[in-house]
């Protein structure tokens, strides 16, 4: 396939005691799990800084068994909107790492990939052949910075292949009429300075820098973190009050 297209909405499923969106179809074309936790109304299933320490760190270790069996660990990094990559092996249990990353690759069965959003675009990278993959954060300054081109470029070479053979997939964040900005943070993006105030479809954008670094099989959510606010949390809709969802990736070990 050589176009974008809409995927089929991740589908809700609260399986687990975890509230969340999967989708279904990598699941089924790939055996893989990838999806996102939902806020799930009143229950609030806030997987960021909101939460008491130790009500926060119990759904943090509920995330492997949560998302099925054949997980020994989850991996998540200290995001700071930029470019950092990091490359993981086998582990057991919950592992932050410290350094600044906003992806995370891995070639390893078992191991479960994660990034925290709240308007932020979750990419979901494979190579639907072997066992490698890639989930990477993106707001406006890690796509700014070049953080797909990056983590595009880096799956390319662990897997051998060209980006071409790679399927991708633009997870649930703020969609453009909900995403406002000035035309500074619109030229960062786009290369092109507006007069005034002006939207921004940061899955669009996405897109358009797959296709051009050689991606053919793109597909994006049809989800709005903001104005679905009853699903999820939205940074932009709370003015920056509002919790975290994790975002996930990972392949069932045997």
């Amino acid at each position: 396939m050589d176009a974008v297209r809409d995927a089929a909405a991740e589908q809700f499923t609260s399986a687990g005691g975890m509230p969340r969106y999967e989708l279904a179809e990598w699941h089924v074309e790939y055996g893989v799990v990838a999806g996102i936790t939902a806020r799930d109304g009143e229950l609030d299933f806030n997987l960021g800084p909101g939460p008491p320490d130790s009500t926060a760190m119990a759904r943090w270790q509920s995330l492997p068994g949560g998302v099925g069996s054949g997980f020994s660990g989850v991996v998540v990094g200290r995001q700071t909107h930029g470019t950092g990559l990091g490359t993981h092996k086998r582990c057991s249990g919950r592992v932050l790492i410290r350094e600044s990353l906003d992806g995370h690759l891995t070639s390893e069965p078992g191991l479960l990939l994660a990034v925290t959003v709240a308007d932020c675009v979750p990419i979901y990278l494979l190579e639907p052949r072997s066992t490698t993959m890639a989930l990477l954060h993106a707001g406006w300054r890690g796509i700014a910075a070049g953080i797909l081109e990056a983590g595009v470029q880096h799956l390319c070479e662990l897997a051998k292949v060209p980006p071409s053979d790679l399927v991708m997939h633009c997870g649930v964040g703020i969609c453009g009429s909900c995403y406002e900005v000035g035309p500074e943070v619109f030229e960062a993006v786009r290369g092109q300075r507006p007069k005034g105030l002006a939207q921004l479809d940061l899955r669009e954008d996405l897109a358009a820098r797959a296709r051009g670094v050689g991606l053919r099989c793109i597909t994006l959510s049809p989800w709005c973190s903001c104005h679905d606010g009853e699903r999820f949390f939205s940074h932009r809709r709370s003015g920056g009050t509002d919790g975290r969802m994790v975002a996930y990736l990972g392949r069932p070990a045997a």
